[in-house]
């Protein structure tokens, strides 16, 4: 008898954990060749809520981390995800891109979150400032995490679009609830192991997987959301994500990118998810001098 093979089933990843889908529901993307990929989860409303809290919860003590630390985290996902290379290239292959660009896409994410890793502890001084005011005061300009932020992956790829939008999240210290793309899944939640065994709490990232369109409106109009970030053409949805984001005032950031480009990774895709604080400091006079304390 021919033998039946047995389909994966690819869990979400919520809180640092593995649940299945709250709905139940699974669907099954084929390649270009008909071949299933998997079976993966089609998740809903409560999918979300529960993304959510994981990541609130998770996100004082992420963005309470030194800076260094957040950079040291997310050197070690590329650390792990180098170690899973091979697993990745067949993957992205066998969901239909060609052996070169799917080495290309694992090489440029590996590659995505070094150069992110080396911002984290150097964009404050960057993007920071030291402000002319006109009284004894210092006045300071410092970037703070905005909080959690809701992602929506790029449609097109499979690996290096969902890297590259949740790479600036995390290294400001925000903590996101991911949609990933719906037709090519599968290198989503095996990123999402290679999270699970690398030092990122858990709740810092959490990554859904099934329809957008399902996943949006839930997730856009929560009001533990802070920001959105959207990587797609459609102006329609984009439209839709702005409108609904109006409830808590939410940020929302859209990308349209070639992810493979050097050029798509920026510090200010790390600025866009931050609030710039003022401070004051007093400046003291004593014995005619001026000194600081």
């Amino acid at each position: 008898m021919e033998r039946v093979e047995v389909l994966k089933t690819y869990k979400v990843y919520i809180g640092g954990k593995f649940p299945r889908t709250e709905s139940g529901r699974y669907y099954i993307p084929e390649n270009g060749k008909g071949e299933p990929l998997g079976n993966i989860c089609s998740c809903s409303r409560k999918d979300v809520r529960n993304a959510v809290v994981a990541a609130r919860k998770a996100q004082g003590g992420w963005a309470g981390r030194a800076a260094f630390n957040r950079g040291q985290v997310m050197y070690r996902i590329a650390e792990m995800l180098e170690d899973r290379k091979a697993q990745f290239i067949d993957e992205i292959s066998f969901q239909g891109a060609s052996k070169k660009k799917a080495e290309d896409e694992v090489n440029t994410a590996i590659d995505r979150l070094i150069y992110y890793a080396g911002w984290c502890d150097k964009y404050t001084q960057v993007l920071g400032s030291v402000n002319p005011v006109a009284s004894s005061h210092f006045n300071f300009s410092v970037h703070e995490a905005t909080g959690v932020v809701g992602v929506f992956a790029d449609e097109s790829t499979s690996l290096i679009g969902l890297v590259s939008m949740i790479a600036p999240v995390i290294a400001g210290g925000n903590t996101c609830v991911v949609i990933a793309s719906e037709s090519l899944p599968l290198s989503a939640i095996t990123f999402a192991e290679v999270l699970a065994t690398s030092d990122v709490p858990g709740g810092v990232i959490n990554i859904l997987t099934g329809s957008m369109t399902e996943m949006s409106k839930p997730l856009s109009t929560h009001m533990d959301v802070n920001a959105i970030a959207y990587s797609g053409k459609d102006v329609d949805v984009l439209r839709d994500l702005e409108e609904n984001s109006v409830l808590n005032l939410k940020r929302v950031r859209s990308y349209s990118k070639d992810w493979l480009k050097s050029g798509s990774q920026d510090l200010y895709m790390i600025s866009d998810f931050q609030e710039v604080k003022t401070t004051w400091h007093p400046i003291e006079n004593i014995g005619g001098a001026n000194s600081t304390y």
